[in-house]
């Protein structure tokens, strides 16, 4: 299916023709990188949609389909900022159902969910199959972290200020916009502690700035990284 040329598939498009030129063939893995409320989901879908109009077999994923357990998650309480960096996602899970039988290609299968965040319960997707060229997109927080990181073959990080981010989620489900306000600081804080520690800015393939998520542009790390 062919897709409106817009400003934003227009980029979208000359993303992965960037990608393509470094992995023409086989199986390919994409991370979008991003805070929560960055819009992480739409960029990876509509990456997504780029990839099938061009006749690319495309899985997606995500890592909320890829939580821990509530009681790991919030050992220490549901605002802490350590807890949701360092126990949110279950890394070896990922890797044991998806990305290393991916990797594999030919019948191997895949699962594209592992856990409902809702019900705090393990789910059994169906696994998946496809053939020897295809594309993976994964979207989340933490991507670029080092249990992971290794995982990708190219990765993208969504640079929007936080006070835009809280903004949205103020219009979209009520939380405080001011990213500062307690409410909110088990999410800025984690995040603000993997711009620390990580510098994911440095790391990622590509930093895109979508604060106006239908124009989307390109940056390099020297210009700096708002969404810390």
């Amino acid at each position: 299916m062919q897709l409106a040329t817009t400003p934003r598939t227009a980029f979208l498009r000359e993303l992965k023709a960037e990608i393509g030129h470094n992995y023409p063939a086989g199986r390919v893995i994409v991370a979008v990188d991003g805070a929560e409320g960055s819009g992480t989901a739409e960029f990876a879908d509509d990456l997504a949609a780029v990839y099938r109009e061009a006749g690319t077999a495309t899985a997606r994923a995500s890592m909320r389909d890829f939580h821990l357990p509530r009681e790991i998650r919030h050992l220490h309480g549901r605002a802490d900022a350590g807890d949701y960096y360092q126990r949110s996602f279950d890394y070896e899970t990922l890797r044991r159902v998806l990305i290393d039988p991916f990797r594999l290609g030919g019948s191997t299968g895949f699962q594209t969910r592992a856990f409902d965040v809702r019900r705090n319960a393990p789910v059994l997707s169906e696994w998946q199959t496809g053939p020897a060229d295809m594309a993976l997109i994964v979207d989340g927080p933490f991507l670029v972290r080092p249990e992971i990181r290794g995982a990708w073959h190219f990765s993208v990080l969504l640079d929007v200020p936080l006070t835009e981010v809280y903004a949205r989620l103020a219009a979209s489900d009520g939380r405080d916009p001011d990213p500062d306000a307690p409410a909110n600081a088990r999410y800025v804080g984690g995040w603000r502690r993997y711009g620390t520690e990580v510098e994911p800015q440095y790391l990622a393939s590509a930093v895109v700035d979508v604060s106006d998520p239908e124009h989307p542009r390109r940056e390099y790390p020297d210009t700096g990284c708002a969404c810390f």
